[in-house]
């Protein structure tokens, strides 16, 4: 009778301890299972946050940045931004931002206002075209109409990033300010932009190669979006002819035409997806070629986009100026 009393009473404490013992793995896990959701959480919520400005510098920006920070874009893709207005949105984004990425130049002069009304005093601003040497219109603009209306670049032409050694400068400062700002992604930040670069020599150096076959190359664009790339390349933009979008009248398509013809040009060069009256016309009097030309303000956000339509403005431009 006792033996058998000793024992039960020696396996009620063994399962006693067994149940303790289970509580408290069980208990241990789900703290577990709670601190790793706390740690995730806190994950989500250190991602810097970054704005940028418009398409060109935010696939630079998305290069380097890559899955470790959350970027966005103001001006959507394809919206001119020499006149854009900025939205309650823009505010909004920019006040929750820890960094802002510009082009810089004068080109957004929307962002003053803005940034201002945002009111963040912890926001990091990247000016990416810091040490670019700035050229002005290097092209005589030929108006073609009254209305015709020419932006004023007081700060030197903007469009530095259609010149990939300028692009290349840009990717640079954007590492160097995205570092600054949240340095525990330094080596992320600089594998990335490391990459990168090297797509852009690589860019630079094909370019040399095929445009060397047509030096001097003379032509006329449509957009002053490309003095940075004609000075690099040895290539001559004779002129940026002024052409209306709508409400064209017969003197309008003749001094359209006058303006070409005075500078016997070999090309014609316009942005890809313009479907112009004036344009066609201009082709068809002067039995010229009107080739695309990409200023890269509309398209795709993923960073290879930028090589992608780079490499069909090199192809373009080698074929028009053969």
């Amino acid at each position: 009778m006792l033996g058998n009393y000793i024992k039960l009473t020696i396996r009620s404490r063994r399962s006693n301890i067994l149940g303790l013992m289970t509580l408290l793995l069980l208990s241990v896990g789900i703290l577990s299972c709670k601190e790793s959701n706390n740690k995730t959480e806190n994950n989500t919520q250190e991602r810097p946050k970054v704005v940028i400005t418009f398409l060109p510098v935010y696939l630079f920006t998305k290069a380097v940045t890559g899955d470790v920070a959350d970027v966005e874009i103001l001006v959507p893709p394809g919206t001119d931004i020499h006149d854009y207005q900025a939205t309650p949105d823009n505010v909004k984004a920019i006040a929750t931002a820890n960094v802002l990425v510009k082009n810089g130049l004068g080109l957004e002069a929307f962002l003053t206002e803005t940034v201002k009304n945002a009111k963040n005093t912890k926001l990091v601003e990247i000016d990416a075209s810091t040490s670019i040497k700035v050229i002005n219109d290097i092209s005589p603009v030929e108006e073609t109409n009254e209305k015709d209306h020419k932006y004023e670049h007081t700060a030197g032409n903007p469009h530095v990033w259609l010149d990939p050694v300028f692009a290349k400068q840009q990717v640079i400062n954007i590492r160097d300010g995205l570092i600054t700002a949240d340095p525990g992604n330094k080596t992320t930040y600089e594998a990335n932009a490391a990459a990168y670069i090297q797509e852009l020599d690589n860019l630079n150096n094909e370019f040399r190669r095929t445009l060397q076959k047509t030096p001097n190359c003379t032509f006329i664009t449509f957009h002053d979006a490309f003095p940075y790339m004609a000075k690099r390349y040895n290539l001559k933009q004779m002129a940026v002819v002024e052409i209306p979008e709508d409400q064209l009248s017969p003197a309008d398509v003749q001094n359209a035409i006058n303006a070409v013809k005075k500078y016997k040009v070999k090309a014609l060069f316009s942005e890809p997806g313009i479907d112009n009256k004036l344009l066609t016309s201009l082709s068809q009097d002067l039995q010229l070629t009107v080739y695309p030309l990409n200023s890269l303000e509309n398209g795709e956000t993923n960073p290879q986009y930028y090589f992608q339509a780079m490499k069909d403005n090199l192809k373009n431009l080698a074929t028009g100026c053969k």
